[in-house]
C-alpha cells in the first residue's frame, strides 16, 4: 500500500522545516537526495511534518478515490463518524443535516462512534479497578500507540489492552447488520488510515477518510445542507463518549473520578506525551498511575481543517452534545450497553522497534570535528532539527542526516565556495582574455588561409593545363575549368550545381585505365611524369603526383592537341633530340680522340722499332 505520508519533490524547496517538525525523525536527507524523504516504517503518522511544511509538499493519501468507488459499488456502507464533527463543521447549522447530507452521498446507515467510546469508557474503568500494580497507558490514540510500539516497544505490555472506540463500534455494526457490510471511519486523524488495518475479523473497518477528504466530497457531489432535510444517528446511540474527542473526555464517559487526590488517571495532550512516556518508564513506580494521552486532541487532529480555533472547536462540541443528550433516552442507552456489554472488545499490540543502533564515539567526534561543531557538543541551534551538535552527528552517522543541514556549516561552506569562485572567477577572466586573443589571432590565420585558397583556386583556374586533386576514395577536392571542359557537357552542367565537381567520382568520370593511375601512385606512393595516354580522341600528356601520403594526389592533364601546347612539346622535344645529338657526338668525338691518339703512339712505336733494327 502507497505510505501515508510522502514528500512532492517537485514542490519541496528543501528547506527541512520537516525534518525540525517530525517528533521521531523519520525523515532523511541523504548526499544523493539532497531533498528530504519519510520513511514509512519509522513514521508515527502525527502529520506534524504537513503541517510545518510552507510549499505544501508533504502529501497524505488520499482515500477519496477508493470510497467512491465503493459508494459506486451499490453494496450496503456504513459511516462511523467521529464525535468531533462538532468542532470541524461549525458551519452546518445542525448535526442532522450534516448526518442527511452523508445519507445523501451515498451511506445506508450513519453511526456516531460516541457508542463504542461509552463501550471502551467502561472497560477501561473495569481494567482500572482490577489493576495490582499494573499501570496503564491507554491506547486510544493511534499515534501514541504507534510510537510506543516503535520507539519505546519495552513498554509494548503496559499499553491497555482495548480495542480503540472506532473498532468497538464496528463490532456493534457487524451484530446489528447480519449482511455484507462495508464500514468507513469518517476521522479527523491521518493516523487513523493506517491504524485500521490492524483490525480483524468483527471489528474490521474497511475503510478510513478524513474530515477534510469529506468535506471536498460534498463539493464535487454538489451537497448541501441548505436543499435536505433532518436525519438522526441511526441506533445505538452514544451518551457522554460523545465528549471523547477532548483529551479528558473518555475519563468522564467511564465515570472515573477526576479529582486531583483521587483520580488514578493522569490526562495530558499534545507532544509533551514523548516526555510523559520517557516518565512513566523510568518513574512509574513512583507516579503510580495510569496514563491517558493524546498527541493531538481528536478536536485538532491533521485530518481537520488547518487553522482551526481549539477553544471555539471545544466550545462547538459541548453546545452539540448538550443538545444530544437532552433527547436521549437513557433507558435506550442502558438497554443498548447491557445487549452489547459481553462483546469483546480487548487486543493485542506488538512491538516494531524502529531504533538505530548508537554509533561509536569516535565516529560521532569525527563528524563533530568535520563540521566544526566538537566545542558546542550539548547546544545547538535547532535549525537542523536536533536536539543538539551530538544528536545531529549522531543522525549524520545514522544516515538520517546531511552535514550541509546545519547552518554554520553550511554558511562556512558558503564563504569558502565563494572565495574559491571568485579566485576561479579572476582565473576565468584571464582565461577568457587570452582565448579572445588566441580567437582573433585563429581569425587572422583563417583569413589568410582563405585568401591563399582563394588565390590558388584563381590560379587553377587560369591554368592552360588541366588540373584535379582527389582524396584517397577519388572524389574530387578540387578541379579546374580546362578538366572541367575535357570531361565534356555533364561535367559543366553538374559544374552549375556543385562549383569545382566538389565531391564528385573521379571513376564515374574517366575510363579505368585513366583512372586507374591515381589508384597506382595512391597503393605505391610513386609519382607518374609525363604519361602519354588517349582520351576521348585526343592525345594527353599525365603527371600524377602525391600531396599527402595515401589520403591526397594531384594531377597535372595536358591536351598535346592544343597548339601552344604542341608549339611547346616541338620545342621541347627538339631541344631534347638536339641535346641528345650533341650528347653522341661528344661521346663520338671522344671515343674518336681516344683511337686516333693511340694509333698515333703505336705508329710512333713501330717507327722507332725500325730505326733501331736499321742500325
Amino acid at each position: 500500500m502507497e505510505a501515508l505520508l510522502k514528500i512532492n519533490n517537485d514542490i519541496c524547496i528543501a528547506c527541512y522545516a520537516c525534518v525540525r517538525a517530525c517528533p521521531v525523525k523519520a525523515i532523511r536527507v541523504t548526499p544523493e537526495k539532497v531533498k528530504p524523504e519519510i520513511i514509512p516504517e519509522r513514521c508515527i503518522g502525527c502529520g506534524s511534518c504537513a503541517a510545518a511544511c510552507g510549499p505544501g509538499a508533504v502529501e497524505i493519501r488520499d482515500s477519496k478515490e477508493d470510497l467512491h468507488k465503493l459508494l459506486d459499488e451499490g453494496e450496503k456502507v456504513v459511516a462511523l463518524v467521529d464525535p468531533s464533527i462538532a468542532g470541524e463543521f461549525p458551519d452546518i447549522s445542525d448535526y442532522r443535516k450534516f448526518i442527511q447530507m452523508l445519507r445523501q452521498l451515498g451511506f445506508s446507515r450513519v453511526h456516531e462512534v460516541a457508542f463504542g467510546v461509552d463501550l471502551v469508557a467502561r472497560a477501561y474503568k473495569e481494567l482500572f479497578r482490577k489493576s495490582r500494580g499494573k499501570y496503564y497507558i491507554m491506547s486510544n490514540d493511534p499515534v501514541t500507540v504507534s510510537f510506543i510500539e516503535k520507539y519505546k516497544s519495552g513498554l509494548v505490555p503496559n499499553l491497555a489492552p482495548i480495542l480503540p472506540p472506532v473498532a468497538a463500534t464496528a463490532m456493534v455494526i457487524r451484530q446489528i447488520e447480519k449482511e455484507l457490510t462495508h464500514l468507513v471511519y469518517i476521522t479527523p486523524l491521518i493516523a487513523s488510515k493506517d491504524e485500521i488495518l490492524n483490525f480483524k475479523g468483527e471489528s474490521r473497518v474497511d475503510h478510513a477518510i478524513t474530515f477534510v477528504e469529506l468535506r471536498e466530497m460534498f463539493v464535487e457531489a454538489d451537497i448541501h445542507e441548505t436543499d435536505l432535510e433532518y436525519s438522526d444517528f441511526d441506533a445505538p446511540l452514544g451518551y457522554k463518549g460523545s465528549f471523547f474527542p477532548v483529551v479528558n473526555g473518555i475519563i468522564q464517559a467511564a465515570g472515573i473520578d477526576e479529582e486531583l487526590h483521587k483520580t488514578p488517571v493522569v490526562s495530558i495532550e499534545g507532544e509533551s506525551i514523548l516526555k510523559a512516556i520517557e516518565e512513566f518508564e523510568e518513574d512509574i513506580g513512583s507516579i503510580k498511575s495510569h496514563f491517558n494521552l493524546f498527541f493531538k486532541e481528536f478536536l485538532m487532529g491533521r485530518g481537520t481543517s488547518m487553522g482551526g480555533k481549539q477553544i471555539l472547536r471545544r466550545s462547538q462540541l459541548i453546545k452539540y452534545v448538550n443538545r444530544r443528550l437532552k433527547t436521549l433516552n437513557l433507558e435506550e442507552w442502558e438497554k443498548d450497553m447491557v445487549r452489547f456489554g459481553d462483546l469483546d472488545i480487548s487486543r493485542q499490540f506488538k512491538a516494531n522497534s524502529q531504533q538505530l543502533p548508537v554509533p561509536d564515539e569516535i565516529l560521532v567526534k569525527t563528524i563533530l570535528d568535520e563540521i566544526d561543531q566538537e566545542g558546542t557538543l550539548d547546544v545547538g541551534c535547532g535549525a537542523c532539527g536536533y536536539a543538539n551538535c551530538t544528536d545531529f552527528a549522531i543522525a549524520i552517522a545514522q544516515g538520517l542526516a546531511i552535514p550541509d543541514m546545519c547552518n554554520t556549516f553550511a554558511s562556512q561552506n558558503r564563504q569558502d565556495h565563494i572565495q574559491s569562485l571568485k579566485i576561479s572567477n579572476e582565473k576565468l577572466a584571464f582565461a577568457q582574455e587570452a582565448l579572445k586573443e588566441s580567437e582573433r589571432e585563429a581569425q587572422k590565420e583563417k583569413d589568410a588561409a582563405r585568401e591563399a585558397t582563394e588565390i590558388v583556386r584563381r590560379m587553377l583556374h587560369k591554368l592552360p593545363s588541366m588540373v584535379v586533386i582527389c582524396d584517397e576514395n577519388l572524389k574530387i577536392i578540387q578541379t579546374n575549368n580546362s578538366f572541367i571542359e575535357l570531361l565534356g557537357e555533364d561535367a559543366r552542367e553538374i559544374n552549375e550545381v556543385i562549383p569545382g565537381l566538389a565531391g564528385a567520382d573521379l571513376k564515374t568520370l574517366l575510363p579505368y585505365a585513366f583512372y586507374n593511375l591515381f589508384n597506382y601512385v595512391l597503393t605505391n606512393h610513386e609519382s607518374i611524369t609525363n604519361r602519354d595516354l588517349t582520351h576521348e580522341g585526343k592525345l594527353l600528356n599525365v603527371s600524377i603526383f602525391l600531396i599527402e601520403k595515401g589520403k591526397i594526389v594531384g594531377a597535372v592533364i595536358r591536351d598535346m592537341s592544343a597548339p601552344e601546347v604542341q608549339k611547346e612539346e616541338v620545342v621541347k622535344r627538339l631541344t631534347d633530340v638536339i641535346d641528345n645529338n650533341l650528347s653522341l657526338v661528344q661521346q663520338i668525338g671522344f671515343v674518336l680522340g681516344e683511337g686516333a691518339a693511340q694509333t698515333e703512339r703505336m705508329l710512333n712505336s713501330i717507327i722507332e722499332s725500325y730505326k733501331q733494327g736499321k742500325s
